[in-house]
């Protein structure tokens, strides 16, 4: 299966040519670290590009401050990896180990360099996204997380960042490790715990101080104005990112939590064009969002709109969870939908503990080699149960009907059926779950034999449909009876994605008679791009 990167350890490393160091030079200075000399400290801005001509620069463990790895940056090399696309911070501190001279530049400028030098753009990218992974799947990092194994907040920050493929290092409360720590860290209590290492500044367990730690909350004047504001991160959005930064246009994505959407939590896609070996639906939005960062796109996350009026200049103005405004010539809405919530019991208490609305490797860590229920017939469902196959003693398909749903693709529909651990419950569905302090199994209805069973199991995955994610929109453009935006001949516009306002468009699983799939979702998020240039064009004469 295709991953979000190459795997820096086996991927040719291609160097900068010499007519690239030359541009380098001409547009930096040259800056020497002595040896023992700190290049980069945890937390700070990736405000400078550097281009090593001589000695070397290592990587150090954030706890010890130690060398991380064998191998160091040398002649030829640069630092950064992919946060620097977006003036992140630094999470792993940066030595000179021997006296160093590098060609340095300015973040902004080295962004412009990158624009108008795709071959030199292509060969930094790739290494920074190699890196990513390295750092991601290595756990390399210095945010460390300990005990999310007790803790229902701490397991929801690892959802936010496994789906914003943001490095961090985790151990369990009673690991030799976590003790260690907390003998070391005089300031640490033994208790579940966000901290930056070998600052030990210990954050709340929130998506937004973590962002804000990590240089990913990026800072939004009340006056901010762009050409466009893309409202939702998922597949769609994201494609608009891509085609608005490549077109010219100053563009802002404004998601409220992770870059992905509900496409992200899909944990193998197989049916995407350009994947024949398949592709997580996290690694394939991420990868978009790459493209989007070199066309200069900015992300902010996580943030999410309250708001939405027009101005009498016909601007829009989104005002932000914060209170911070955004002003835009035209607007995509891309926020998709949302699982639907059974009418149970219980169900938000043990909702991230217990009772789950995707399927990844984080939430898998929590229930392997145990039952786990799956309540939904259509394609998220599927994806969910073949995964969690893999890993846990036997998955439960629940199904309120007596079919899997005509929307999951047969490709899934055999595999599920040919699997030894996985059975289909039809005319099934949850009436109670058992526990008190934590989930410890559900029971079950069959409607049509009147039968009830009990099910142990301490997972169940809720993905029984959806609906759309409009109501901070709060009746501003034109909705179906469903809830979906109407767009097109429906509210009188030749543009299929243009809403019942001008400069506003609505695109992915958000619009009315919208295909649901991702590949769908990515063509409308690309194509609604020609239209809004346009408007923007002639909303500027």
């Amino acid at each position: 299966m295709e991953r979000m990167a190459d795997d820096l350890a086996v991927m040719q490393r291609t160097p900068l040519s010499e007519k690239h160091v030359e541009i380098l030079r001409k547009h930096g200075e040259i800056v020497e670290f002595q040896s023992g000399q700190m290049v980069a400290e945890i937390g700070e801005r990736m405000t400078q590009f550097y281009y090593i001509l001589e000695g070397e620069i290592e990587l150090l463990n954030p706890m010890t401050l130690e060398r991380q790895m064998p191998q160091t940056l040398g002649p030829t090399q640069f630092t950064g990896e992919i946060a620097f696309l977006n003036g992140g911070a630094h999470s792993m501190p940066l030595r000179a180990c021997q006296h160093c001279k590098v060609i340095s530049l300015p973040r902004v400028k080295m962004l412009e360099l990158m624009s108008t030098n795709p071959e030199m753009s292509d060969i930094v990218i790739s290494v920074y996204s190699a890196r990513r992974r390295r750092l991601w799947e290595a756990g390399e990092s210095s945010l460390t997380l300990i005990g999310a194994e007790k803790s229902k907040e701490l397991r929801s920050l690892e959802a936010f960042l496994s789906s914003n493929r943001i490095p961090y290092h985790g151990c369990e409360l009673e690991s030799e490790e976590a003790k260690q720590i907390f003998a070391n860290c005089e300031k640490l209590k033994a208790e579940p715990i966000v901290f930056i290492a070998n600052t030990e500044s210990v954050l709340e367990p929130t998506p937004e101080s973590v962002a804000k730690a990590l240089g990913l909350d990026m800072a939004i004047t009340k006056n901010e104005e762009v050409d466009l504001a893309i409202v939702g991160g998922g597949p769609a959005g994201v494609a608009s990112a891509v085609y608005a930064g490549a077109e010219g246009l100053q563009a802002m994505v404004i998601e409220s939590q992770a870059i992905g959407g509900q496409a992200g939590t899909s944990s193998r896609i197989e049916n995407y064009m350009g994947f024949p070996t398949g592709i997580s639906g996290g690694d394939l939005v991420w990868r978009g969002e790459i493209q989007a960062l070199k066309f200069g796109t900015r992300f902010v996350f996580p943030r999410k709109v309250v708001s939405l009026e027009r101005r009498e200049d016909s601007r829009y103005t989104l005002t932000l969870n914060d209170g911070c405004e955004v002003t835009c010539k035209a607007i995509v809405i891309a926020t998709g939908v949302q699982y639907r919530k059974l009418p149970i019991e219980n169900l938000e208490k043990f909702e991230g503990d217990g009772i789950y609305y995707s399927a990844t490797e984080g939430e898998l860590r929590y229930c392997r080699n145990q039952e786990v229920a799956i309540s939904g017939g259509g394609n998220s469902a599927g994806q969910a149960a073949m995964f969690l196959s893999r890993g846990v003693k036997h998955v439960h398909i629940l199904v309120r009907g007596d079919s899997l749903a005509d929307s999951m693709s047969d490709y899934l529909k055999s595999r599920i059926e040919a699997e030894q651990n996985i059975s289909i419950h039809f005319n099934t569905q949850v009436t109670e779950i058992l526990g008190e302090d934590s989930m410890t199994g559900l029971k079950l209805h069959n409607r049509k034999t009147d039968e009830t069973q009990l099910v142990d199991t301490k997972a169940w995955f809720v993905m029984i449909g959806a609906v759309p994610n409009t109501s901070w929109l709060n009746g501003f453009v034109k909705v179906d009876d469903k809830g979906f935006i109407l767009t097109g001949e429906a509210v009188g516009s030749d543009s299929p994605f243009q809403t019942s306002l001008p400069g506003s468009f609505a695109v992915g699983d958000i619009r009315s008679g919208s295909v649901t799939r991702v590949a769908s979702a990515v063509g409308e998020g690309s194509v609604c791009i020609s239209k809004v240039w346009q408007y923007v064009k002639d909303f500027e004469k």
